[in-house]
């Protein structure tokens, strides 16, 4: 009786100890902030959000809009995250099966030899299943049957990474949405600066038979003795500089397209465009909603949000581990030393069933570790979270800004470009009436040229801007 309340002491100091020996260690935990301001700097309020629209109601071109569609079939970059998601769903389906239980089938078949004279040997001389003879030597071994093992997951441990694995996949899938978000917006500006390019290269054209007509003037003069041979130097300097401006011009445009044609996942082609004037393109009145609608429709804090969600239960799990984990085994077959009593009952029958709870009790290091690396990804989570909601506002009112300023900005470079057109022809009038020089008509013109592709360069700027800010409130994805 003694004996039996020492073991039964014994029993429970051995939990009591395991379970002393449980406690995690202490860790500084840190919650996200998801305040935003309630509207953008100098905007006023408005419900209406465009990245609700669909990039095809967004981009009324239909170049752009074919052009699009093949980049959402073909870019590499696109599809490589598709299966990025296909990795991250099967990692959820292997957490699901960790805290299930697994049953394995088992088959086997074996010879054992043992010595004659052993006490094993001797002992099985005989056998009671064939009276008079001896057991067979070599013995064979016949067995086949089922077994399985549970962990009963107490503590959600298991259950826990698995929700964290399914986070991570609903994470990849926000991850795959602004992917496409960048990608359309790249094909966008690039698709801009092909156009802004194409006019630029006209404009070039243009002037180069400007130059051309004023280089005739000026020979004509010379041979008047109006003017000297510096003079037909210069206008001939003038339009090689303007030609070789041509070619710089054309292998932007080559560049250009064989960059719209890798996003689409092809070799280099033409890229079929729109020939109207680029100058004459105006972007679309652009609603910007309020901050905290980010939060829904930009896929990049959807994914930080998931990502964060995950590492917290991944420091849920990590603590678990502390914690004394109960296994369940059990096996049932069939198992004889000849294949025809293999089928015998209850004879050749066996089974087992066995629980076994275990706790860490010392040298809990590798726990440990494990449980403090867990909570500082998930202090970065949290960091990461607020820096993508700051970088988001922070994009979305730089955009807002820049549509507002280029649109004045284009307004004036405008009234530019036509003051310095009609003194382009004012020069040349004076030129031909020996009332000004030819360094006038020169720099008047290289001033005009100037002015037009900073004209370009502005309504290229305006459009990225168009472009830019529906990708930074989170349109295009849906």
């Amino acid at each position: 009786m003694k004996n039996s309340s020492k073991i039964k002491y014994a029993g429970l100091t051995c939990v009591l100890v395991s379970f002393i020996g449980c406690k995690a260690p202490s860790i500084t935990e840190r919650n996200e902030n998801k305040t935003v301001p309630e509207a953008f700097a100098n905007i006023s309020l408005d419900t209406v959000n465009s990245a609700k629209m669909q990039w095809r109601s967004y981009f009324k071109d239909q170049n752009l809009e074919n052009l699009i569609d093949i980049a959402l079939k073909n870019n590499q970059e696109l599809n490589i995250t598709l299966q990025e998601i296909e990795i991250a769903k099967s990692e959820v389906k292997a957490r699901k099966g960790e805290y299930l239980p697994f049953v394995g089938f088992n088959a086997g078949a074996g010879f054992e030899k043992t010595g004659r004279y052993t006490s094993t040997g001797s002992g099985e001389a005989t056998t009671e299943i064939m009276p008079g003879k001896e057991t067979p030597d070599p013995l064979p071994n016949y067995v086949f049957g089922l077994s399985s093992t549970w962990e009963i997951d107490i503590w959600n441990k298991l259950h826990n990474a698995k929700k964290a694995a399914l986070n991570r996949y609903l994470g990849s899938i926000e991850g795959k949405n602004f992917v496409v978000t960048n990608l359309i917006a790249e094909i966008a500006n690039s698709y801009y600066e092909l156009l802004a390019l194409d006019n630029q290269l006209e404009i070039v054209k243009q002037n180069i038979d400007i130059q051309s007509n004023a280089l005739k003037v000026v020979k004509i003069q010379k041979e008047a003795a109006r003017v000297n041979e510096l003079a037909v130097r210069r206008f001939e300097a003038q339009i090689l500089d303007t030609q070789s401006l041509q070619f710089d011009i054309q292998q932007e445009i080559y560049e250009t397209e064989n960059k719209i044609n890798f996003l689409l996942g092809r070799f280099p082609q033409k890229v079929i465009r729109n020939d109207i004037a680029f100058s004459t393109m105006i972007p679309s009145a652009v609603h910007a909603g309020v901050p905290s609608q980010l939060l829904e429709n930009r896929p990049d804090i959807k994914k930080a949000e998931m990502d964060l969600i995950a590492a917290k239960l991944d420091v849920k799990s990590a603590k678990a581990k502390f914690y004394p984990s109960l296994g369940i085994s059990a096996g049932i077959g069939y198992e004889a030393f000849n294949i025809k009593y293999l089928l015998t009952s209850p004879e050749s029958l066996l089974y087992s069933l066995a629980g076994e709870l275990t706790a860490p009790l010392i040298n809990r290091n590798v726990i440990k570790a494990g449980y403090l690396t867990a909570n500082a990804k998930q202090i970065q989570a949290v960091y990461n979270y607020e820096r993508t909601v700051v970088n988001a506002y922070v994009e979305v009112a730089n955009q807002l800004s820049k549509i507002e300023n280029t649109a004045k900005s284009y307004d004036l470079k405008s009234k530019q470009v036509q003051a310095l057109n009609e003194s382009v022809q004012i020069s040349n009038d004076l030129f031909g009436s020996a009332r000004a020089d030819y360094m006038e008509v020169l720099l008047t013109q290289k001033d005009a040229l100037e002015s037009k592709f900073e004209l370009i360069e502005t309504k290229k700027q305006q459009m990225n801007a168009f472009v830019n800010v529906y990708r930074a409130l989170g349109g295009g994805w849906n």
